[in-house]
């Protein structure tokens, strides 16, 4: 087995699991090592054990790939990991709407999510990384946003579309975390409450509703903020008129995420009833945060499916022209 191979394999492993992401992290880097080394010293296992980025185990798993073994940890973790769900839906699924990188929160460059979505078959990925209040994500000041967005476009080419966006955050007052004209330049905008989720719900139900209707949101992600599973803990629903919020983004053409991570299974299953009553588009999403976590559609497919969510109503199973119309 090709060692840079395996290596990337078992980061995308720990990705997909939420594992540490230093862990992940270290796998990446034995991998990018690997391919800058020689062929003299990756034959010397001492000069290779000693090459910077090379640890113990990342060692362990090159010497085995090297002796034509399927290195034993991934053995371990593709019996650990559980595999991507299969569902008629996530077949339907063209691409993703809320994905972040190392300029704020993320793991890793704009190119190596770009590369792990045309692994997955994405015809579209917008990166929408933090806008600047968020700052123990590192959110983007409008100047660094600015410097991002034609990095950003550069990376599309015949197979994947890559879309600038970002994840901006509602503020208290229902205002949005970046300047105005800034966000009209993007492709995608997702709009997330992050801070204050403990607010009363006249407050709440008035700030979503104000960001809602401001003619900047494409997708309301993750509208409870809740967290139901892994290491960070759990955290409760934020607490809002969801009848009054979803009648709004079906007025004005917002895009209910459905996120797909795990320990999030945000909206609850009730609000996604009560947001498909309403007339609701959905948009499913992974929030990934390490190209690993982009698999993490299925779960947000198989929600949506189970929820009775029709396909023509998700943005997400959309060309991409027939996306970038309605983001507009």
């Amino acid at each position: 087995m090709d060692p840079a191979a395996a290596l990337l394999e078992i980061a995308a492993l720990l990705e997909r699991e939420r594992a540490s992401r230093y862990r992940a992290k270290a796998f990446r880097q034995a991998a990018a090592t690997w391919e800058s080394l020689s062929e003299e010293v990756r034959a010397d296992p001492v000069r290779l054990r000693a090459s910077k980025g090379i640890g113990a185990s990342t060692f362990e798993v090159i010497t085995q790939a090297q002796a034509g073994e399927t290195p034993r940890y991934l053995v371990e973790l593709r019996g650990e990991v559980e595999p991507e769900l299969a569902s008629e839906l996530r077949g339907m699924l063209r691409g993703d709407l809320h994905a972040h990188t190392e300029w704020s929160d993320g793991a890793t460059s704009i190119r190596t999510m770009t590369d792990a979505a045309r692994a997955l078959g994405h015809d579209y990925l917008a990166i929408t990384d933090h806008s600047p209040r968020l700052r123990v994500a590192r959110g983007l000041s409008a100047e660094r946003l600015r410097e991002q967005i034609p990095l950003v476009r550069a990376e599309s080419d015949a197979g994947l579309r890559v879309l600038a966006g970002i994840e901006v955050d509602i503020l208290e007052d229902g205002a949005l975390d970046q300047e105005p004209d800034l966000l009209d330049e993007l492709d995608i905008v997702v709009a997330s409450v992050h801070s204050k989720l403990r607010m009363d719900a006249a407050a709440m139900t008035a700030r979503m509703l104000t960001a809602v209707k401001s003619g900047r949101v494409n997708v309301l992600g993750h509208c409870t903020g809740r967290l139901v599973e892994g290491s960070r803990g759990t955290r409760p629903p934020s607490e809002f008129d969801a009848l009054a919020v979803f009648a709004a983004c079906a007025e004005h053409g917002v895009a209910v995420e459905i996120n797909s991570r795990p320990e999030r299974q945000d909206p609850p299953d009730e609000l996604i009833a009560a947001a498909l009553g309403e007339g609701c588009l959905f948009s499913i999403d992974s929030d990934a945060h390490a190209p690993g976590q982009l698999s993490l559609l299925d779960h947000g497919a198989i929600r949506a499916e189970r929820a009775g969510v029709p396909a023509a109503r998700i943005v997400t199973t959309w060309g991409v022209d027939r996306l970038l119309a309605w983001a507009e």
